[in-house]
């Protein structure tokens, strides 16, 4: 083990690179543990990769056909504990696998979804089971052709929000969270880091000092090591572009679709927001410079070629109403195309002149939290460092209620606030579970939530999201803090942020 020099004064045991959900959950774990943390996220929280995905806290179905049954455990096992940590923000969603007679044959999927049932340890959750899609809700929004279809059950979850409450507890038990701060430069020493910053709000420049570096910058994780010139990683990630679309409500309940295509990959169609439906995703490899990707014209008619083959009725390229694309950063496995890259991690830990950097290859939003502890605990070992595994069995913020309780909170914060729309109620809850009495404090009128910026947003929930969640700017609220840049016109935007500035 590395012992800290007596001699030597550090100004952390962590910098965490990254503020995407392995770099704020490595660093609320660590923090947890009593190691003094600082995270430097280059742009807003989950900015990038980790405010882009299918939303879904998830086994993957799919990853079965690839022979990845640990992952598909992990996650599975993971998906429970992290329904129990933040039920307001993830949620039971019950899915509906039509059967495409041309695909995959139906003992199949029947043994998938047997698999997919118990190799987890499923307890909460609802079992898989058959459906006769003419006598099912699900059944009327499909084209006549689909008669039988699966059953089963996963999550949903705010994948941003997600983020931001590990950042926040992590902020709790004594880490410090720096926004808008990119690591220029990284230098190994003997026993420590030497970490360069810069304020990229106002370009004013410092420098820390610490035991151990843990590079978690996702796709830009290769970058990032090329800060420290004496660095041999023999790693390597591959950046797969994926994209989704929103168009609005193409069915009304609440079941989330699974379509099997052709190529083999399988797009999702999902209640979202009450009023829309997000379907999605793609597979494209990219090679460019990570951060600067949107969706093309061709990634938006493979989605929508892909529902018309099942939906009654049809979408089309005009009918999308949002769009938004994340770069996953994959762990290079040599896999002969995207899809079927793992979605499995790998970690890198390098401990050369006694002061660690560990890099983290791939991962996916479910299995976080995993691969979190797994970090620590492998630089605990490193820095004799001792402190115990804690969240595993840890609320996030917000999160302190049994999930069977989500609706009795729902009334409970509908009879504190009676004059709040029961909408707004309800996304209040959702949003925050029962950190909503610190968003709304005194307010007991509509006069009393300051300025209506259109919609559903009001003064009072954005001056909590900058005081408590490191909003800044309109796009930090209105589309990673929450969706409501899909109810607000462009001049209530262009107002959001004249306040905000």
């Amino acid at each position: 083990m590395n012992e800290k020099a007596p001699e030597q004064s550090t100004d952390y045991d962590l910098v965490v690179i990254g503020g995407g959900i392995n770099g704020v959950g490595i660093a609320r774990d660590a923090a947890g543990r009593g190691l003094s943390v600082l995270l430097c996220e280059k742009d807003d929280l989950a900015e990038h990769t980790s405010s882009a995905s299918t939303k879904l806290i998830h086994g993957g179905l799919r990853y079965l056909e690839h022979y990845d049954f640990m992952l598909v455990r992990h996650a599975l096992q993971e998906r429970e504990l992290l329904l129990e940590a933040a039920p307001h923000i993830i949620w039971p969603m019950r899915f509906i696998l039509p059967h495409h007679q041309k695909l995959r044959p139906r003992w199949l999927i029947r043994l998938g979804l047997f698999l997919y049932d118990h190799i987890g340890g499923r307890k909460r959750l609802p079992a898989s089971h058959s459906v006769k899609l003419n006598a099912h809700a699900s059944g009327a929004a499909l084209q006549s052709s689909y008669t039988h279809a699966f059953e089963y059950s996963d999550c949903w979850v705010q994948d941003a929000r997600l983020v931001v409450l590990n950042a926040m507890d992590a902020q709790a038990r004594g880490a410090m969270i720096k926004t808008r701060t990119r690591v220029t430069d990284i230098v190994r020493g003997e026993g420590q880091w030497t970490a360069h910053l810069l304020d990229e709000v106002s370009q004013s420049r410092s420098t820390v000092s610490a035991r151990a570096i843990v590079n978690a910058s996702g796709p830009w994780v290769e970058k990032t090591l090329d800060l420290d010139e004496e660095h041999d990683s023999k790693h390597g990630v591959r950046l797969v572009k994926g994209s989704h679309i929103v168009v609005p409500k193409m069915f009304d309940h609440p079941y989330t679709y699974i379509f099997q295509n052709a190529d083999n990959r399988i797009i999702f169609a999902v209640p979202y927001e009450n009023d829309f439906t997000l379907l999605g995703t793609t597979d494209v490899e990219v090679g460019e410079e990570p951060g600067k990707q949107s969706i093309d014209a061709a990634e938006i008619q493979y989605i929508c070629d892909n529902a018309n083959q099942y939906f009654n009725q049809s979408v089309t390229p005009d009918d999308v109403v949002w769009s938004y694309s994340g770069v996953r950063p994959l762990y290079d496995d040599a896999s002969e195309n995207a899809s079927k890259v793992t979605r499995d991690y790998k970690l890198d830990l390098d401990t050369r002149k006694g002061a660690p950097v560990l890099s983290v290859y791939g991962g996916k939003i479910t299995t976080y939290r995993k691969l979190s502890e797994q970090v620590v605990d492998m630089l605990c070992e490193t820095l004799g460092h001792s402190g115990s595994v804690w969240t595993a069995t840890a609320h996030l913020p917000g999160g302190d209620f049994d999930p069977d309780e989500y609706e009795a909170l729902v009334s409970e914060t509908q009879q504190r606030y009676p004059w709040l729309d029961a909408k707004i109620v309800q996304d209040y809850t959702r949003n925050y579970g029962t950190l909503v009495n610190e968003l709304l404090g005194d307010a007991d009128s509509y006069e009393k939530m300051g300025q209506h910026f259109g919609g559903p947003l009001y003064q009072k929930e954005v001056d909590y999201l900058v005081k408590q969640e490191w909003a800044k700017t309109a796009e930090d609220i209105l589309w990673r803090r929450s969706k409501k840049g899909l109810f607000l016109t462009e001049a209530e935007v262009q107002n959001l942020s004249d306040y905000l500035s």
